[in-house]
């Protein structure tokens, strides 16, 4: 089953599609800055859970932040516990550079 991942800019997603079938199959929700890229929610069509679908959204969306020098803030619990899982990915995410305590 071969999955298609394509962002869409103007809906602030992600979305993946199965190849030869028109609805999405999954979607990854997003905010955009020149320097930074949140993922707040992602979501499988049940009928493709378990199929890859999330982890193809996950590796072409976290690809594509590698791509345009993009920080990577994971609100997502699925984008956070995917990037966890998959170390090669840690190098993109967002550190504060704050230096304001208590």
């Amino acid at each position: 089953m071969a999955v298609a991942v394509k962002d869409v800019p103007e809906a602030k997603r992600y979305e993946a599609r199965i190849e030869g079938e028109s609805e999405v199959a999954g979607f990854a929700d997003y905010l955009r800055t020149t320097e930074l890229i949140a993922f707040l929610h992602t979501e499988v069509s049940p009928r493709y859970e378990g199929k890859g679908v999330g982890s193809a959204l996950a590796r072409a969306a976290l690809d594509e932040a590698r791509a345009a020098k993009l920080r990577v803030l994971p609100t997502c619990p699925f984008f956070a516990g995917w990037i966890a899982r998959h170390p090669e990915y840690e190098d993109l995410l967002y550190q504060s550079r704050s230096r304001v305590s208590d």
